[in-house]
């Protein structure tokens, strides 16, 4: 009986342990091939913005970030990162990339 016991707790034991761990899935998008390095840079920093935001269960609003606000580019090409930003952002929250330009 006490084989038994210890064959039981020594086949259960993995199982028991490994519904102890909640790993997070990190997705992985790359941006559209269509993009500037700059809309890339963007699309980047968006997705691992989108990423933090559901991880913190957080509601989707890509204006809260600095990044998007306040672009670490050159005046002419914000808009160019501010585009790719967006397009990174709700492709974390859609579950996968978007169309692109």
């Amino acid at each position: 009986m006490k084989k038994l016991l210890s064959l039981a707790a020594l086949v259960l034991m993995p199982l028991a342990l490994a519904g102890c761990s909640h790993p997070q899935p990190v997705y992985a998008y790359p941006p559209p091939p269509a993009y500037s390095a700059v809309a890339q840079r963007g699309y980047n920093d968006g997705v691992r913005a989108g990423q933090r935001d559901l991880h913190n269960g957080l509601r989707p609003d890509v204006a809260r970030h600095a990044r998007f606000n306040n672009p670490p580019v050159a005046p002419p090409l914000q808009e160019d990162y501010r585009h790719g930003f967006r397009d990174g952002y709700q492709a974390a929250f859609r579950g996968g990339p978007g169309g692109g330009y």
